[in-house]
């Protein structure tokens, strides 16, 4: 496997290899940033003892799932320090020799721990600019064992941004007219899914012909994204894609996914999103995907669900089977969501 990062650090690189040409690559500028319209979401007021407050962020929750499907989250009780060390790790696993990283290159789908490029290299009939390791954190916590001090950062983030989503997901519960912990139980949490991936995006000299990943949503329920602070990620926000720069300090950048979708009925839409690339310098994102458990099967909660008035929109289907036909084969749009459509 040839990595990107070796690609772009080859001297004298100035055409990219036409394997990484997209040709459906959109050039049309995104929308003006609409950063001040992003939602906000207060994470201290969902568990605040004022029921009034409590009311209010979930309405504000309510709106941010059904209108954007996607917001960032102020107060989460995540550390800067710990989520600047979730980057600089993440940093010193990409600058490994490349003989060191591959011991951990990608087999399967659901191996614990997975290196590679582009999406699917297997599949891939073009590639992206875009490095990856993926690691399965729960319900069993793995980590390469390089560099040093990776496996303990990784554990305590993991487990950090767990609570938070535990926490959303109560809210999005409530919003939705159910019980605060029926998302929880509906959809066996407690041994949900928890995939962290570390993306790299080294500086490309023709990023106008390619891109670090293609237009997408994701498999999961809620999705939790740190940087380094260099811009690159898009949002498709009502037929528009927006630049998001997450200049809110200490905040985590959340996107619904397939899962919430189908368990909303349609409600929630789960969001696509996108990254470019610079000819300048690297980007690395560090996200979490948060699921339900691998056995539970996934269908619109039945209480939301009536047969004259809001019928069902989705079929049932085991989250295992999606997450394997999502990241078994090509990625493109939404159409993994469209095959258990009703």
């Amino acid at each position: 496997m040839n990595s990107v990062k070796a690609l772009a650090e080859s001297p004298n690189l100035s055409c990219i290899p036409s394997i990484y040409i997209n040709s459906a690559n959109s050039t049309e500028p995104p929308t003006s940033d609409l950063q001040d319209a992003i939602p906000t979401i207060d994470f201290s007021l969902l568990t605040s003892d004022n029921p009034k407050l409590r009311s209010q962020v979930i309405q504000e929750l309510d709106f941010a799932c059904k209108d954007w499907g996607f917001f960032r989250v102020i107060n989460h009780g995540v550390p800067k320090s710990l989520m600047n060390m979730v980057i600089e790790k993440s940093k010193e696993f990409f600058d490994l020799r490349d003989e060191e990283k591959k011991e951990f290159e990608e087999n399967g789908v659901l191996d614990p721990i997975r290196y590679g490029t582009s999406f699917n290299s297997k599949k891939d009939e073009i590639f992206y600019w875009r490095d990856y390791l993926k690691i399965i954190v729960h319900p069993e916590f793995n980590c390469p064992n390089k560099p040093l001090g990776l496996r303990e950062v990784l554990l305590e983030y993991s487990k950090g941004t767990r609570e938070v989503v535990k926490g959303l997901l109560s809210g999005i519960s409530t919003s939705l007219g159910l019980d605060q912990c029926y998302v929880e139980k509906a959809l066996k949490l407690e041994s949900g899914l928890q995939i962290l991936v570390a993306n790299l995006y080294p500086p490309c000299p023709q990023p106008e012909l390619t891109i670090g990943f293609p237009p997408h949503s994701d498999h999961g329920l809620l999705t939790l994204l740190i940087n380094n602070g260099v811009g690159g990620l898009q949002i498709k926000h009502k037929g528009k894609w927006v630049n998001v720069n997450n200049d809110l300090p200490n905040s985590l950048l959340v996107n619904t996914a397939d899962q919430l979708e189908i368990f909303s009925n349609g409600k929630f839409k789960s969001v696509e999103h996108r990254a470019i690339v610079n000819n300048a310098v690297t980007r690395l994102s560090v996200v979490v995907a948060n699921g339900p458990s691998l056995d539970a099967v996934v269908e619109p909660a039945y209480k939301l669900v009536t047969e004259e008035r809001c019928p069902s929109a989705y079929n049932a289907m085991k989250y295992k089977e999606y997450l394997e036909m999502q990241q078994g084969n090509q990625i493109i749009g939404k159409t993994c969501l469209d095959r258990v459509r009703v």
